[in-house]
C-alpha cells in the first residue's frame, strides 16, 4: 500500500468543470507575454514561478513572433543530461532496452537508463490487472512483451526518483497519459497534433483512446490502424500507440485520431497547432534553425519562439562539420524539463529521418564487458566526459566521472596528454547509438563485469552481503551478487548461519550455475564441491559411463536419490546403486544437500537422463584414475590426444588405451610467450608428441612438454620421493607459486621445494612478483633439509647453480623450433593463402614493399604478394629515409607473427645490403633490432646478417627493472658458434653477452688480494676510536678492527656500573688477537675458524689471558655460547642501547650475543617508569641473571632487578593492560607472567566504582597471592604490600570459616539474576541475597534490580545464614537489616512488600474471596490517590485480596500514556477509562469500566450470616426466626437477580458476559469490555477470537458499532500482533467499512504509538486515495506539525490546494493557520491569516477566529493592532459592534483605564461617522 507512486498534482486543470475554461485562457495569456498589450491578470496566474517573471521582465514591442524573442533563454554551456539534472515530471523519449513480464528497462538520453513498471502503463491496464488478480478467470491479460519490443521509441515522464542501496539514483518511468500529456487542456487540442496514449477499451469499430486530457474522448477507427501496418494486427487494451489529431470537435471534447506507425516518418509539429512552453512533448518533429555552434553543440531556435540544445551526442555525426549559424534542420524534442524550461533535442538520422528505426543492439554485435586496447581521446568535453575513437574506428563516450577514479581528482588535461587508452565498454545506449566506456582502473580491473563471463564450476571470492532465510547473497563484485542456497552454506545443514557468516565477511564459492540473461547466480560454500579434485559434470557430455565426480543430493525418494551437479546436469542412483548393503528406506540414510562421489552407470545426453551409482565411487576410485596406474611411468615418453581445451591447460587422452590426462599451458614449453602460443594454435583431436608423464596421484597424471624438464627425466638428474633429495642437490623445476615471502618451486614426481626472497636472485629483490612468472623453469639447488616436516629450501641464484652445458642454444633451437611448428600448423589447418605466405616468409628475407602511411611511430606498409597482413616498421627502423605515400622500397624481415598476421620489416640501408660471410669463432658487436617476448633479432656489425637470440641467457635470470630487460637499438658482444644453422633456416646461432659489463670481483679475487687477517692472529693496532660499546683501532697494514666492549678487561675484573671501554686510550699501541670477522655491508659477526677465510674487519679481543699463544683457543659460535647459560645464571652485561618503541633495554654480553631487558625487568620503583632510559649509560658493566635463553630462534631474556622468576608472597611491579569490570585488573608481569586483581583485593577499604581510578598501561606493585592455571592472584591491598600500613576496615575473607551469622559485611555485586543479586565477598567467596531479601519494595521482576544494581555496585549486606559444608553464604540487604537505605529508589513507585500480620491477613482473606476478581482490585486501587505509576497500596476492609501483577511492557506503556481519550464510557461514576476503547486514544491497560460489583455489596452482611450461623448451630430456630431467614433469602435472590439484570454492572467471567451478549449482541461496547476481560489475563488468541465473533454477530446495519470493533481489533494488533497481522485485519476492515474512517483511525494508532514512518506511509495514501476530503488534508497537515515538519506540512497545505475544490480553499487555509498557531510557527499562522483575510476582508467568522488565536499567542500589541483592524472593516454595522465590544473585553481584562477610554472614544467616532444608521 506504501508502494504507490508518488502523487502528481495536477494544478488546476482536473475535477474543476466549472473553472476549466477561465484556465484555459490564462495559459494562452502566459504565451503571448511579450505583447504590448498585457493583462493584470496574466501576472497573477496561478502556478506561475519565479523565474518566469524574471525572464517576462522585459516585454519586447515586436512586429512579429520571428523577431528574435524566445520563450525560455538559451543555456550558456551546452552540457549532455546529467542523471543529478533529472527530476520529477521530466518528459523524455526513451527507447526500450529489454522487456522482461513486470518491467520495461528504458534507455534515456545521455546514457542514463529508466525502469518503466507494470503498474505506471495507464489507467484503464492498471484497473484490469487489479481485476485480473481478483478473480480467477478474466479474459487473458496480455503482458509487457506483447505491447512494447527491443528498440521501440516513445515518450516517457520521470514519476519518481529512487535512491538505490549504493546511493545511485533510480528513474522510475510512466507513460500514463494522464502524466505525458498532463499539460495539454481539451481547449488546447489542435488537428495535426501528434500524441501518445494507451488504448482504453476496444469497441466494434475502433478503439476509445485514452490521450490524458481530462474531458476529452478520443477514439482511434480501426481503419485507421489497420490501413497503416503492413502486418494488421489488433490493439489491446493498454497498448501504447502514437496518434495523430485528425479531427477537433465541441471545443476539444471529441477528438478522432489516425495511426502513427513507428516506420513512417511523423509530420513536423507547426506553430499554428497551439504548441508552448508548458505543453511541448518529446518525441515531435520540429524544423529549427540553428542559432549558434559551439565545441559542445549547437543552440537551436524552433517554433518560431522557442530554444533548444542539442548536445555533442545527438549531432549527426555524418554531418557535424557542415554546421552553421542560420541553417535549417530537421529535428526530434529529445526531454523537456518543465522547471528550468530546458529542451534537449537530437538532430541525429535514426530520430528524424522518415522509415529508420533505432536499433536495440550495436551492428558489431554484444561488446559489453570487453576490455579495449588502443583507443585515443577524439574529443573532451569538461563538463559533460569524452569521445574516444575505438581501434575498429566505432565511436565511444566516457562519462566526466568514468575519466578518473571516483576517490581523484579530475584532470581532463591529463587525459587528453595520453596518446593511447584502456578502456572497458560498460554499456550501448540505443537512443544514442553509442557505446559508453570507462578509463577506470578499478573497472578495467574486474574479472567478472557482467554474468557472461562467469562460467559453471568457476571459483570465485565474494563478500558476504546479507543473509536470508532461503541463503546468503554474496557480492562478487560491483553489480555482481549470487546467492548461496541454505543447503550450500556449509557441508552440514547449518541452524544458525548467522553464527559462521558475518556481513562483509570474505568466502571462497564455487559457481553451481549461471543465468546471464535472468542475472541469476547460484553458488556453493560446500568444502567438499569447492575442494573437489574430481572431473566436473558442466554438461551430459561430461558426464561418461565410467567417470566419477562429486555431487549433491537435491531429493531422496523411496525409489532412489537425485544427484545434482554443476548447472542443470542431473540423475538418479537408484535404490539397488545406493550402497553395497541393501537399503529399503533411503531417507534414513541420506539427507538433501549431502555431498558424495557418484559414478555414471548410463548417460543419455539428448534426452539430457542419466543413471549414477554410488556404489562403486565409494568403494574405489574411478577406473579412469586406477588404470593409468599400471601403465603410465613418470619419465615415460607419451603421445597424446587433445580432447578439450580448458583455461590453464588441455585436456588430453593418452594414446593408444586413451587414458585421461592434464597437460597445463605453463608445460607446453620452456618460453612462456611459446605456451600462451602453442595452447590458442591447439585444435580438439589435434595430437601432441614427445610429451612425458612428470607427476600421477589420485587426482590424475600431468603431463609435460617442456625440454629442459623431459631432459632431466631422461638424464635421471630428479628425486623420486623425499627421502632422494639430498642438500647441494641440483634439479629443474618450474615455479608453481609466487609470495611475497618468496616463491615455491616444483619438481617431477610432486615434490616442492621453497626458494626464499633472499635466495631468489643474487640482485637486491622488494617485490617477488618481478623476479619469476608462473610456470618458468628454473635450475635450483637445495640448500636445507626439514626431515621432520619433509621441506625442503633451494637458492635459484644464478651464481650457485651450473647451468648445464650449450644449454642456452639447445633452449633456442627448441624455442624457435616451436614458433615453426605454430606457424605450420596454423598454415596447413585453415588453408589460408596469407597464413600460407606467412609461414613461407623466413628472417633476413628481403621483400619489394609500398609506402601506405607514414606516422611519427613509424611506417606501414603494403605489399601485393600479402594481401590483408600488416606490415611494419618502427620509427628506428625508417630513420634517416624521407618516405612518401606510395613510394616503393626495398626492406628486411625481422619478424613474422602469424597469430596477429602481422610482419615487422625496416628498410635501414645496412641491414638491406648484401650479406657478407662470416667465420666460425669470429667476435662481433650486435646490434638489437626487434624483441618479441622472449626472443630478439639482432643485426651483425656490418654484414648485414641477421640472426636471433634469447632475452634470458640463463634459465634463472631475472630482470627487476625495465632499465635491465634488453632494449632495442643495444649493443652486444657476440661470437659466432656455427656460421649457418641448419635449425636456425640457415641463420648464424650465436653466444653472447652485454658490451663493456661492469666486473665485479669474486669472492676469491677479494681474498687473494687482501691480505687479510685469520683466526687467531695475534696483531698489533693503534686505537682510533673510543665509543662506549667499541673501540675502532687501525691495523699494521692500514685496515680497520674492532674491539667489543665484554674484550677489553678480563671478565673477573669489571665492576659493576663500571665503563670498560673508558679504560683505553685514542691514539695508544696495544695488542690484539683476532676471535671472528664482521661482513663489511651489514657488520654481521662471523666466527668462522676456517683455516683458509680471511674477514674484511677482523674483531679482536685485548683481555691478556686470551692473548697467551700457548692457550687453548677455539671458536664459539652464538649458538654454542646461548647454549652455554642457564636460566638463573649470573652475568655482566653492558648496556648497547634503549628501545624507546619497545620500551626495552638492549644489552650485549660478547660480541655475537645480544640480549633484551623488558621494562618491568629493569626497574623496581613504579616512578622510573616515565624515563627509565636514565638510569643506565650506553657501555655501563651492569649484573643481570639470566630469564629465558632459546636457541631457534635466538633469544636472551635478563633481568637487572636481582630476581628472574615471580615467586609467592613477594612484590613485583606490572603492567595494567585492561580493565573488566567482570574480572577486576588483568595485569602483565615481569619474565612473561600475568594475573589478575580482583575487586576485593584493589583496596583495604571498599569504595564505590573501585575501578574508576586505574588506566590502561599504569604502574603498580602487586603483592603475589597465589598462581592458578599459570595465572596469578594479586592483590593491592595497603596492608599486603606495606606490613606497617593501618589494619583493613574491609578485611580479606579467605574462607567461609571466618564469617559470622548476623555479621554485616560490605561487597560488590558481581550479577543479578532470577535467583537473586550475587555479591562477591573476597576472590573465592561470592554470597546471595534472594529477591525478597534485596528490597522492601515488591519486584516482579529481577531486570528492575539489575538496572539499578549495575557490577561492581558497593552495598552493606547482613549474613543471614552460612552452609559451611557447601560454602554457600545467604545474604540480606534490607533497610531493618543493614540500617543503610533501599537498593531501589522510592521514586520508582514500586508497591512495598508484605510483612507481619499485613501478609497473615493477606493470605486469609486470599482463601475467603477467590471469587473476586482481577479488576475489582484494579478499580480499588484506581480509587487510592496515586502518583504515575501505579503502587499496590494494601486496603483494610476492599482489599481484594487477589494481587495481580502487570507484565513489565504493560507498566511502561501505562506510564507513556496518562491521557486516555474517553470516547465510550458507560457512566460518569466509572473509576477509571475503559480498557479497550473505540476512538483512537487506545491503551489496554487502564483500568476496565469497572462498576460497584454486586459481591463487594454483599461482603460484609454475608460474613456476619456465616458467623451468626456458626454461634447458632446449637440453638433450636423459632418459627418467628424461621420466616424472618426466608424473606431474607427472597430478598437476597431478587437482588441477585436485579444484579444479574442490571446493564451497567461488570461481568466478572466468561459465563457473565455470554450471558449479557444474548441479551444485547448489537453492543459494541460489550464486546470489547469481553475482548479486554481476556487481554487482562493475556490471553490474545482468546481476545482476537471475540473480536471475529463481534464482527459476525453485530447487525450490518450497525455500522459505528462494527466500526468500534474494527478499531479495537486494529489496536490489539498495534499492540501485541506482528506489522504482517495489522496489516491484514487492516485490509479486511477496508472491505467491510466505509474506508475514509479506517484508515483515519490506523493513522492515530500510529502516530499514538510512536510509529511515524508508518503514520507518515498511510497519510500519503490516504491523500491519493481521499484527496476531495478536506478532513483527510488537515488531519496529515495536523500530523506533521506535531512531528515538528512545519516544511512538509506547508507542502501538503499547496497540494491540497491544487486537489481540493476552490471553495474550499479560504476554509483549508485557515485551518492550517489555526495549527500552526497550535502546534507549529505562531508567526507563520499569522502570516496565513493575513493573506487569506487581505483576499476575503469580508469573513467576520475568520477574522473572530483570528482574535481568539492573537489573544491566546500573540503580543498585547499586535492583539490592539488587529482590533483596530477590524473595526474599520466595510462590513454591517451589527458586525462592526460585536467586535467594538470584544474589543471593550480585552481592555477591561488585560488594558488600563486610559486604553478602555480609548475604545470607547473609536466608538463613539464610529457612530457619529455612521449616523442615524449606527444610532438605531
Amino acid at each position: 500500500m506504501a508502494s504507490v507512486e508518488e502523487d502528481f498534482p495536477r494544478g488546476g486543470t482536473t475535477n474543476k468543470k466549472a473553472t476549466e475554461s477561465k484556465i484555459v485562457t490564462l495559459r494562452t495569456e502566459v504565451d503571448n507575454l511579450f505583447q504590448p498589450s498585457e493583462q493584470p491578470e496574466a501576472k497573477k496566474r496561478k502556478g506561475a514561478s519565479k523565474d518566469d517573471s524574471k525572464k517576462f521582465k522585459k516585454p519586447k514591442t515586436g512586429k512579429e513572433k520571428g523577431d528574435g524573442l524566445t520563450l525560455n533563454t538559451a543555456v550558456k554551456c551546452v552540457e549532455i543530461l546529467h542523471a543529478k539534472n533529472v527530476k520529477e515530471g521530466m518528459l523524455m523519449l526513451g527507447c526500450v532496452k529489454e522487456v522482461a513480464d513486470f518491467e520495461v528497462t528504458v534507455s534515456l538520453p545521455c546514457g542514463l537508463h529508466g525502469f518503466l513498471s507494470i503498474k505506471n502503463i495507464c489507467d484503464s491496464y492498471t484497473k484490469l490487472l487489479s481485476q485480473q488478480l481478483d478473480s480467477v478467470d478474466t479474459e487473458e491479460i496480455y503482458s509487457l512483451p506483447h505491447f512494447f519490443y527491443p528498440g521501440m521509441v516513445f515518450r516517457c515522464v520521470v514519476a519518481k526518483l529512487d535512491e538505490a542501496k549504493g546511493g545511485s539514483i533510480s528513474i522510475q518511468l510512466s507513460v500514463n497519459p494522464k502524466l505525458v500529456n498532463k499539460a495539454l487542456t481539451s481547449s488546447s487540442l489542435k488537428a495535426g497534433m501528434v500524441l501518445t496514449g494507451c488504448v482504453e477499451s476496444v469497441e466494434d469499430h475502433g478503439y476509445i483512446t485514452d490521450i490524458g486530457v481530462s474531458g476529452t474522448k478520443a477514439f482511434l477507427p480501426k481503419k485507421a490502424v489497420t490501413d497503416k501496418q503492413s502486418k494488421p494486427e489488433e490493439l489491446k487494451v493498454g497498448q501504447y500507440v502514437t496518434c495523430q489529431l485528425e479531427d477537433v470537435k465541441n471545443d476539444g471534447r471529441i477528438v478522432r485520431l489516425s495511426f502513427c506507425p513507428p516506420t513512417i516518418a511523423q509530420p513536423c509539429a507547426e506553430p499554428q497547432q497551439g504548441w508552448n512552453l508548458t505543453n511541448l512533448l518529446p518525441g515531435l518533429q520540429v524544423k529549427a534553425t540553428i542559432k549558434k555552434v559551439t565545441k559542445h553543440g549547437l543552440l537551436l531556435d524552433f517554433l518560431s519562439s522557442f530554444s533548444g540544445q542539442v548536445d555533442f551526442l545527438h549531432m549527426d555525426p555524418e554531418q557535424a562539420s557542415s554546421y552553421t549559424e542560420g541553417g535549417e534542420v530537421r529535428a526530434c524534442l529529445l526531454y523537456v524539463e518543465p522547471s528550468t524550461r530546458l529542451v534537449g533535442l537530437s538532430l541525429r538520422s535514426y530520430l528524424v529521418q522518415p522509415g529508420s528505426r533505432v536499433e536495440p543492439s550495436p551492428a558489431c554485435g554484444d561488446r559489453i564487458g570487453e576490455v579495449v586496447n588502443s583507443c585515443k581521446v577524439t574529443s573532451m568535453h569538461h563538463m559533460s566526459g569524452a569521445m574516444l575513437e575505438l581501434p575498429d574506428k566505432t565511436p565511444a563516450f566516457v562519462h566526466r566521472n568514468h575519466l578518473k577514479e571516483s576517490n581523484e581528482p579530475g584532470n581532463d588535461n591529463k587525459v587528453l596528454a595520453i596518446p593511447e587508452h584502456t578502456c572497458r565498454i560498460l554499456d550501448f545506449s540505443p537512443i544514442d547509438q553509442l557505446h559508453f566506456v570507462s578509463l577506470r582502473k578499478s573497472v578495467i580491473s574486474k574479472p567478472f563485469f557482467r554474468y557472461h563471463d562467469l562460467q559453471a564450476g568457476q571459483i570465485v571470492e565474494g563478500k558476504v552481503a546479507v543473509l536470508l532465510t532461503h541463503g546468503m547473497v554474496v557480492h562478487l563484485s560491483g553489480h555482481i551478487k549470487g546467492l548461496v542456497p541454505r543447503t550450500h552454506l556449509s557441508d552440514i545443514v547449518l541452524k544458525n548461519p548467522e553464527k559462521k557468516y558475518m556481513e562483509g565477511m570474505k568466502v571462497k564459492c564455487r559457481v553451481l550455475s549461471v543465468d546471464p540473461e535472468n542475472k541469476k547466480l547460484y553458488l556453493t560454500r560446500k568444502k567438499a564441491l569447492i575442494e573437489s579434485p574430481l572431473p566436473l559434470f558442466l554438461s551430459y557430455d561430461d558426464a561418461r559411463p565410467g567417470r566419477v565426480s562429486h555431487g549433491y543430493i537435491v531429493c531422496v525418494k523411496h525409489f532412489g536419490c537425485i544427484v545434482r551437479f554443476y548447472n542443470s546436469v542431473k540423475g538418479l542412483v537408484p535404490l539397488s546403486e545406493l550402497s553395497s548393503e541393501p537399503i529399503t528406506n533411503p531417507e534414513d540414510v541420506f539427507y538433501v544437500g549431502q555431498v558424495l562421489k557418484a559414478k555414471v552407470l548410463h548417460c543419455d545426453t539428448e534426452k539430457a537422463k542419466m543413471v549414477l551409482t554410488f556404489r562403486d565411487a565409494v568403494a574405489k576410485e574411478t577406473e579412469e584414475i586406477r588404470k593409468p596406474q599400471i601403465d603410465c611411468e613418470v619419465g615415460k615418453k607419451l603421445e597424446a590426444k587433445v580432447l578439450k581445451k580448458v583455461l590453464n591447460g588441455l585436456e588430453v587422452a593418452i594414446l593408444p588405451e586413451e587414458f585421461r590426462a592434464t597437460l597445463p599451458t605453463m608445460h607446453l614449453s620452456d618460453h612462456m610467450s611459446n605456451c600462451t602460443m602453442l595452447w590458442e594454435s591447439m585444435q580438439e583431436g589435434d595430437t601432441i608428441s614427445d610429451l612425458v608423464c612428470f607427476n600421477k596421484n589420485k587426482t590424475g597424471i600431468t603431463l609435460t612438454k617442456k625440454p629442459t624438464v623431459r631432459w632431466s627425466l631422461e638424464e635421471g638428474v630428479v628425486a623420486k620421493e623425499f627421502s632422494e633429495i639430498t642438500v647441494g642437490m641440483q634439479l629443474i623445476g618450474w615455479i608453481k607459486n609466487i609470495m611475497s615471502y618468496g616463491v615455491f618451486v616444483e619438481f617431477p614426481y610432486g615434490l616442492v621445494g621453497l626458494a626464499p626472497k633472499s635466495a631468489m636472485t643474487d640482485k637486491f629483490l622488494s617485490d617477488t612478483t618481478t623476479a619469476f612468472q608462473m610456470g618458468q623453469t628454473v635450475i635450483a639447488k637445495v640448500t636445507n633439509l626439514d626431515e621432520e616436516k619433509k621441506r625442503f629450501l633451494v637458492t635459484l641464484k644464478m651464481s650457485e647453480v651450473i647451468s648445464p652445458g650449450g644449454d642456452a642454444q639447445t633452449r633456442l633451437i627448441r624455442g624457435l623450433q616451436e614458433r615453426r611448428a605454430v606457424t605450420e600448423m596454423l598454415a596447413t589447418r585453415d588453408n589460408s593463402e596469407l597464413h600460407q605466405q606467412l609461414a613461407a616468409l623466413s628472417i633476413g628475407q628481403k621483400l619489394k614493399l609500398t609506402v601506405d602511411t607514414v606516422k611519427e611511430s613509424g611506417a606501414i606498409f603494403k605489399s601485393d604478394d600479402l594481401v590483408g597482413a600488416s606490415i611494419m616498421a618502427t620509427k628506428h627502423h625508417v630513420m634517416g629515409v624521407s618516405l612518401t605515400s606510395g613510394q616503393k622500397v626495398t626492406a628486411v624481415v625481422l619478424l613474422v607473427d602469424i597469430l596477429s598476421t602481422s610482419v615487422h620489416v625496416s628498410i635501414l640501408s645496412k641491414l638491406v645490403a648484401k650479406k657478407k660471410s662470416l667465420n666460425e669463432e669470429s667476435k662481433y658487436t650486435a646490434i638489437l633490432q626487434h624483441i618479441d617476448k622472449d626472443f630478439a633479432t639482432i643485426s651483425l656489425d656490418d654484414t648485414a646478417q641477421l640472426t636471433v637470440i634469447q632475452t634470458r641467457s640463463h634459465l634463472n635470470e631475472t630482470f627487476l627493472s625495465e632499465s635491465e630487460k634488453l632494449r632495442a637499438g643495444m649493443c652486444l658482444a657476440v661470437e659466432v658458434i656455427e656460421p649457418s644453422c641448419e635449425e636456425l633456416q640457415g641463420l648464424p646461432l650465436v653466444s653472447w653477452q652485454r658490451t663493456a659489463p661492469k666486473r665485479q670481483r669474486t669472492v676469491s679475487e677479494n681474498q687473494s688480494s687482501s691480505k687479510g687477517h685469520r683466526f687467531g692472529d695475534i696483531l698489533q693496532a693503534k686505537v682510533r676510536t673510543v665509543k662506549p660499546t667499541c673501540i675502532q683501532v687501525t691495523l699494521e697494514d692500514g685496515s680497520i678492527g674492532s674491539v667489543h666492549v665484554s674484550e677489553v678487561v678480563e671478565a673477573e675484573e669489571v665492576r659493576q656500573g663500571s665503563f670498560p671501554t673508558s679504560s683505553v686510550k685514542v691514539g695508544s699501541v696495544v695488542t690484539a688477537r683476532v676471535i671472528g670477522g664482521r661482513e663489511a655491508t651489514s657488520h654481521r659477526f662471523l666466527p668462522f675458524s676456517h683455516p683458509k677465510f680471511t674477514y674484511t674487519i677482523p674483531e679482536l679481543t685485548l683481555i691478556p689471558s686470551k692473548l697467551d699463544q700457548s692457550a687453548d683457543f677455539k671458536v664459539v659460535t652464538a649458538k654454542e655460547k646461548l647454549s652455554s647459560y642457564k636460566v638463573g645464571e649470573e652475568m655482566t652485561c653492558f648496556v648497547s642501547k634503549f628501545n624507546p618503541e619497545r620500551k626495552c633495554l638492549e644489552v650485549t654480553t660478547d660480541p655475537c650475543v645480544t640480549a633484551t631487558v623488558e621494562l618491568l625487568a629493569m626497574i623496581t620503583d613504579p616512578k622510573d617508569a616515565s624515563h627509565p632510559e636514565k638510569l643506565y649509560k650506553l657501555g655501563q658493566a651492569v649484573h643481570a641473571k639470566v630469564v629465558e635463553v632459546t636457541s631457534k630462534p635466538q633469544r636472551l631474556a635478563l633481568s637487572v632487578t636481582g630476581s628472574h622468576k615471580l615467586e609467592k608472597d613477594s612484590v613485583t611491579l606490572g603492567m595494567v593492560t585492561s580493565i573488566q569490570p567482570q574480572v577486576g585488573l588483568l595485569v602483565k608481569l615481569p619474565f612473561g607472567g600475568t594475573g589478575t586483581v580482583a575487586v576485593t583485593d584493589l583496596a583495604d577499604a571498599y569504595r564505590p566504582n573501585p575501578l574508576e581510578v586505574y588506566s590502561k598501561d599504569q604502574l603498580l606493585r602487586f603483592y603475589l597471592l597465589g598462581n592458578e592455571n599459570g595465572k596469578w592472584q594479586l592483590s593491592l591491598r595497603p596492608s599486603r604490600l606495606n606490613p606497617q600500613a593501618k589494619p583493613a576496615k574491609d578485611a580479606e575473607v579467605s574462607s567461609v570459616q571466618e564469617l559470622k551469622t548476623g555479621q554485616i559485611i560490605r561487597g560488590y555485586v558481581k550479577s543479578v539474576g532470577e535467583r537473586g543479586v550475587f555479591i562477591k565477598l573476597s576472590t573465592s567467596i561470592t554470597g546471595r541475597a534472594e529477591l525478597q531479601q534485596s528490597s522492601k519494595y515488591f519486584v516482579n521482576n529481577h531486570k528492575v534490580l539489575s538496572e539499578h544494581l549495575l557490577p561492581n555496585t558497593l552495598l552493606t549486606t547482613k549474613i543471614l545464614s552460612i552452609d559451611k559444608k557447601e560454602e554457600l553464604v545467604n545474604l540480606s540487604l534490607l533497610p531493618a537489616d543493614t540500617g543503610k537505605p533501599d537498593v531501589l529508589p522510592e521514586s520508582l513507585g514500586l508497591p512495598l512488600r508484605l510483612i507481619g500480620e499485613e501478609k497473615k491477613k493477606h493470605d486469609a482473606t486470599k482463601k475467603k474471596k477467590r471469587t473476586l476478581s482481577e479488576s475489582e482490585e484494579k478499580q480499588e486501587e484506581s480509587q487510592v490517590p496515586k502518583k504515575k505509576k501505579k503502587k499496590k497500596t494494601v486496603t483494610e476492609d476492599n482489599d481484594s485480596g487477589v494481587e495481580v501483577y502487570f507484565r513489565e511492557e504493560e507498566d511502561k506503556e501505562d506510564e507513556e500514556e496518562p491521557k486516555p481519550n474517553p470516547a465510550k464510557q458507560v457512566t460518569p461514576s466509572s473509576a477509571g477509562p475503559s480498557r479497550l476503547q473505540v476512538a483512537a486514544g487506545f491503551s489496554w491497560d487502564m483500568g476496565l469500566n469497572s462498576l460497584k460489583p454486586a459481591s463487594a455489596d454483599k461482603d460484609p452482611d454475608s460474613s456476619d450470616g456465616e458467623d451468626q450461623e456458626g454461634g447458632s448451630k446449637a440453638q433450636k430456630k423459632s418459627r418467628h426466626e424461621l420466616e424472618q431467614e426466608k424473606k431474607a433469602a427472597e430478598k437476597a435472590l431478587l437482588q441477585r437477580e436485579t444484579e444479574l439484570m442490571d446493564p451497567n454492572l461488570r461481568p466478572q467471567d466468561t459465563v457473565a458476559f455470554e450471558r449479557l451478549l444474548l441479551a444485547s449482541p448489537n453492543s459494541s461496547l460489550l464486546w470489547l469490555q469481553y475482548m479486554a476481560h481476556h487481554l487482562q489475563a493475556t490471553q490474545i488468541e482468546q481476545a482476537r477470537a471475540v473480536a471475529e465473533r463481534a464482527l459476525k454477530t453485530i447487525s450490518f446495519r450497525e455500522e459505528q458499532e462494527k466500526l468500534n470493533v474494527w478499531v479495537a481489533l486494529l489496536n490489539l494488533e498495534n499492540m501485541y500482533g506482528t506489522e504482517e497481522s495489522l496489516k491484514k485485519v487492516f485490509e479486511r476492515a477496508l472491505q467491510f467499512c466505509e474506508p475514509m474512517p479506517v484508515y483515519q483511525q490506523l493513522a492515530d494508532i500510529y502516530a499514538k504509538s510512536d510509529k511515524t514512518k508508518e503514520a507518515e506511509g498511510l497519510y500519503k495514501t490516504m491523500v491519493k486515495r481521499f484527496r476531495q476530503n478536506k478532513a483527510v488534508w488537515l488531519s496529515y497537515g495536523t500530523f506533521l506539525l506535531q512531528q515538528g515538519e512545519s516544511d512538509a506540512a506547508s507542502a501538503v497545505l499547496q497540494r491540497a490546494l491544487k486537489s481540493l475544490p476552490s471553495k474550499e480553499s479560504v476554509d483549508v487555509i485557515a485551518k492550517f493557520a489555526q495549527l500552526e498557531f497550535r502546534y507549529g510557527n505562531a508567526e507563520k499562522g499569522r502570516t496565513m491569516f493575513d493573506k487569506v483575510l487581505t483576499s476575503y476582508p469580508k469573513r467576520t467568522d475568520l477574522w473572530s477566529v483570528f482574535i481568539d488565536l492573537m489573544v491566546k499567542h500573540g503580543a498585547q500589541k499586535d492583539v490592539r493592532a488587529l482590533f483596530d483592524r477590524v473595526i474599520h472593516l466595510s462590513v454591517s454595522v451589527k458586525k462592526i459592534k460585536f467586535f467594538f465590544k470584544r474589543y471593550l473585553e480585552y481592555e477591561k481584562k488585560h488594558g488600563s483605564p486610559q486604553s478602555i477610554q480609548a475604545v470607547k472614544e473609536k466608538a463613539m467616532e464610529f457612530v457619529e461617522a455612521k449616523g442615524t444608521e449606527a444610532a438605531n
